[in-house]
C-alpha cells in the first residue's frame, strides 16, 4: 500500500510490531493471517468483483485493501468529489468506472458486492438501496447514524438472502478469538468488571483533518453530500471533518467507542444491547465549533454486570479493554492478549488479627499457617502469560471474511444485528451525554428512554 494511504493506525505503530517480537520468554504467538493461498491463482470467473461507495480517509484504506486480497477485482467507484476518482484509479492500477452516482455501481449487474465507507449519514440509504439491488454489501462501522436508521437497515436485510458485514474489525482478530475462548474456558472465572480506555492527543487524531486544497462546489455534489442535513453553504471544514457533528456522525462514539463494544460483545459471545447507559463529557480540548465531546465516559450494564468504557481526544493513553473475574484479569492490547491468574485466596494471615489480644493473635496466626502453608518446594508459582498477534483492527482478515462469505454464502458474525446493537449502545451514550441523565434501550416502543 502507498505511505499515503496508510491509516492512523498504521502510522503509529510500525515499530509495535518490533517490539512485540522482543517480549518475554513468558510470550506465545498467533499466527494472525487467514490463508490466502486458495484464491490466489483463481479464474476471472471465481473472482468477486465490486464497487465501492465512498474513497475518502477512510474508504481509500479499504479499497487499497481489498483489491490486494486474492480473488477479488474492484471494477467501480463513487465518489461525490471528483478528486477521489482520481485516487480510486490510482489505488486499483487500471482504469474503472468512476462516478458521482453510486446508483450506477447498483444497476451493474456484473457488480456481485459494495463496499460503503461513507459519513454516517449516508450508511441507510446506500445500504438499504444495495440490498434491493440485490447487492452483498461491507459497510464500515458504526452501522447507523441513529436508531431508526439501525432499524430500517435490519429490516431491508430481513428481506433479502445477502450478505452484509460491518467494518469493525475486531470480530475478526485472532486475539478477540482467543480472548474469547479463555473466557469460555472459565480462565477468570466469574466475570464482574469489564473496563476500557482509548486516548489520543494530537489534531488529526480529533479528526482535525485538512480538507482537500481544490475542493470546491464545481468538483463536489455539495447538495447531495449534505443529504437529509439540514442545508448550508458549502463548508470544507464540514465534508473533512463530518465526525465533529452530529448532523453527519456520531462522535467518539460511533468513531471509537464502537471498536471497544464490538471487540468486547465478540469476546463475551453476547450480542446484545445494554441495559442502561450512563455517560459523561464534554469538549475540552478541541474547541473548534464541534458539537460532539473530545471527552466521554460510558457506564453501560451488560449481562449484569458494570462495563466501564472511556475516551480522549485531548490525553494519550493505552488503548486496552480489561475483563476482570474471580480468578484472574485478561488484558486486550493491539498486538498481544496478556493473562494473569488470581487464587483469590489469603497468601497470608488476615490483617485483621491486628485488633486481636496477643496471645489470641499468636495463635490464630500459628494455626493459618499449620493450615495454609506449602509443603516445602511445592509452593505454587504463578505467571502471566502473554500472546502476541496481528493488530487487531488490521482490515486483511475482516474483508478476506467478507468476500469468503460472499463466494460460500455462509453467514458472517458481524451481521447487520450485531452491527446494530453496536451501534445502540453507541447512540445509547449519546443520548446519554446529551440528555444528561442515564438512558435505556425500550424494545416494545424501539426508542431510546430516559431513566430520570
Amino acid at each position: 500500500m502507498p505511505k499515503s494511504l496508510l491509516s492512523r493506525r498504521a502510522f503509529l505503530q510500525t515499530t509495535a510490531v518490533a517490539a512485540g517480537a522482543a517480549l518475554a520468554s513468558n510470550s506465545i504467538g498467533l499466527d494472525a493471517e487467514p490463508s490466502y493461498v486458495t484464491w490466489e491463482h483463481s479464474p476471472a470467473s471465481d473472482r468477486v468483483r465490486f464497487g465501492i461507495v465512498g474513497v475518502g480517509m477512510e474508504g481509500s484504506g479499504v479499497l487499497a485493501t481489498a483489491v490486494a486480497l486474492p480473488g477479488t477485482e474492484c471494477v467501480a467507484a463513487a465518489d461525490l468529489y471528483d478528486g477521489r476518482h482520481t485516487l480510486a484509479r490510482e489505488i486499483v492500477g487500471k482504469p474503472i468506472k468512476t462516478t458521482r452516482r453510486y446508483q450506477e455501481l447498483l444497476d451493474d449487474k456484473s457488480v456481485d458486492a459494495i463496499l460503503i465507507a461513507v459519513p454516517d449519514h449516508w450508511h441507510r440509504q446506500v445500504v438499504v438501496d444495495s440490498l434491493a439491488a440485490g447487492k452483498d454489501v461491507y459497510c464500515e462501522k458504526p452501522m447507523s447514524h441513529n436508531p431508526a436508521d439501525g432499524l430500517a437497515m435490519v429490516a431491508a436485510a430481513k428481506k433479502t438472502d445477502r450478505i452484509v458485514q460491518i467494518g469493525a474489525q475486531r470480530t475478526s482478530s485472532v486475539l478477540c478469538a482467543k480472548v474469547r475462548e479463555m473466557i469460555g474456558n472459565g480462565a477468570i472465572g466469574d466475570l464482574n468488571l469489564i473496563e476500557a480506555t482509548l486516548g489520543r492527543n494530537d489534531p488529526t487524531g480529533a479528526w482535525e483533518y485538512p480538507p482537500p486544497p481544490d475542493l470546491s462546489p464545481e468538483n463536489l455534489d455539495w447538495d447531495t453530500w449534505l443529504g437529509a442535513a439540514p442545508k448550508k453553504p458549502f463548508d470544507p471544514y464540514a465534508f473533512a471533518r463530518w465526525r465533529c457533528w452530529k448532523e453527519y456522525g456520531t462522535g467518539v462514539a460511533g468513531d471509537l467507542l464502537v471498536h471497544l463494544i464490538s471487540g468486547m460483545q465478540f469476546s463475551l459471545g453476547i450480542n446484545e444491547v445494554p441495559k442502561r447507559v450512563s455517560a459523561f463529557g464534554g469538549i475540552y480540548r478541541w474547541k473548534d465549533g464541534r458539537n460532539m465531546p473530545d471527552v466521554q465516559a460510558a457506564l453501560f450494564e451488560y449481562m449484569g454486570i458494570p462495563v466501564y468504557m472511556r475516551l480522549s481526544l485531548g490525553c494519550e493513553s493505552a488503548e486496552v479493554t480489561r475483563f476482570q473475574g474471580s480468578k484472574g484479569m485478561i488484558e486486550l492490547r493491539e498486538f498481544s492478549v496478556t493473562y494473569s491468574p488470581q487464587a483469590g485466596v489469603d497468601t497470608s494471615p488476615s490483617y485483621y488479627s491486628g485488633g486481636f489480644p496477643g496471645a489470641m493473635r499468636a495463635a490464630y496466626v500459628k494455626k493459618w499457617h499449620e493450615e495454609h502453608d506449602p509443603t516445602p518446594g511445592k509452593e505454587p508459582a504463578t505467571e502471566s502469560i502473554t500472546i502476541n498477534g496481528n493488530d487487531y483492527d488490521d482490515l486483511r482478515p475482516h474483508l478476506w471474511k467478507f468476500f469468503e462469505a460472499v463466494r460460500s454464502r455462509k453467514p458472517v458474525v458481524q451481521d447487520v444485528v450485531f452491527g446494530h446493537n453496536a451501534a445502540l449502545a453507541c447512540h445509547l451514550a449519546n443520548e446519554s451525554y446529551f440528555r444528561g441523565v442515564p438512558v435505556r434501550w425500550d424494545e416494545a416502543s424501539q426508542t431510546i428512554k430516559s431513566l430520570a
